[in-house]
């Protein structure tokens, strides 16, 4: 009797193993699932939010809830005197109303937000890896530390599609993730974030840039934007760059010899280590001039350093413009 009797509480139990293998024990409805785990179970109930909270407090897994369209207004999902919060870790809220949620600190990884309305919501500290992004609305919400992860879904999914060598799922994968990113930075801006929407703003940039064609000029011009000034957030590289010519400009000089009061200063292999090293310090000093503009005329370039220093001249002039332009931008925020 006790065998039939734990044989058939196993059998009303909710099905749905979470990717741990760890099971869920309520009550099984029609479909073998619980409320919370089946999807065709109506959640659309003013009541559900408190169901939901106590379901929480009770300990009940919350692992891959399927709460799709569900009515989950102003549902508070903060896990009292803890550290870390609820893990919701595959739950999907496709379409579901969160308008106003507390959600601090909760885990929402591998789990779906598309299209769900999170007006008003506090998302401070969420995690989202791995999370469906797309179309989600961020009006007002409070998302302050967000954690989107290093890529998001749409960007791997990509990735995926272009080994399998199938180019529309790949540009249409890069579509979504700059969708995201740009509905990211927009709700950024809008809170004053802007530390948190200047990586979002390159990132969606650059999905914008993966949709270009390979070798084509809008690709390459965009590509080396970034390269410079990281598409205007990152000054600092404005400054290694220019850091890196200026150097590799006075090697240039030192070994095809620039001109000082009719004597040529160059790299001479006769010459002591002292001699020489105070030759690529006068290189130096003449690199930095010709970078800045400045043209004091003391050294004159000679030969092939001609060339070279009227392109680090030209380099010189833009890349000073282009750091003022950056990091006034950087500052004015």
């Amino acid at each position: 009797m006790a065998s039939s009797s734990n044989s058939s509480a196993q059998h009303t139990c909710c099905t749905y193993h979470d990717h741990l293998g760890a099971r869920c024990e309520q009550k099984a409805g029609p479909h073998g699932l619980c409320f919370w785990h089946d999807p065709d179970a109506d959640k659309s109930g003013d009541d559900i939010p408190k169901r939901l909270e106590q379901y929480a407090k009770d300990g009940g897994m919350l692992h891959g809830l399927a709460l799709q369209r569900a009515n989950l207004e102003g549902v508070n999902l903060v896990k009292p005197k803890a550290k870390t919060g609820y893990d919701l870790s595959g739950s999907d809220f496709y379409r579901a109303n969160l308008r106003g949620a507390h959600l601090f600190n909760a885990s929402l990884c591998k789990g779906s937000l598309m299209k769900a309305d999170l007006t008003g919501a506090n998302l401070h500290c969420v995690h989202l890896g791995d999370c469906n992004l797309l179309g989600v609305k961020l009006l007002k919400a409070k998302i302050d530390n967000i954690k989107v992860g290093q890529t998001l879904l749409q960007e791997k999914r990509a990735e995926q599609a272009k080994k399998r060598h199938d180019m529309e799922a790949m540009l249409d994968n890069y579509e979504q993730a700059e969708e995201i990113y740009r509905d990211l930075r927009k709700a950024s801006e809008l809170q004053g974030l802007f530390s948190l929407a200047g990586p979002f703003l390159q990132r969606e940039l650059t999905m914008r840039r993966y949709q270009m064609p390979l070798f084509s000029f809008s690709r390459l011009f965009s590509k080396t934007v970034d390269l410079f000034c990281g598409y205007g957030e990152e000054p600092i590289r404005v400054v290694l760059f220019s850091l890196l010519l200026i150097i590799a400009s006075a090697i240039f000089y030192f070994f095809f010899g620039i001109s000082f009061a009719g004597d040529i200063v160059a790299f001479d292999h006769q010459a002591d280590l002292l001699t020489n090293g105070i030759a690529f310090l006068e290189c130096l000093y003449y690199s930095v001039v010709t970078f800045t503009t400045l043209g004091y005329g003391d050294f004159t370039p000679v030969g092939l350093s001609r060339g070279m220093a009227a392109i680090e001249a030209f380099t010189g002039s833009f890349t000073l413009a282009l750091f003022v332009v950056v990091f006034v931008k950087k500052m004015t925020r």
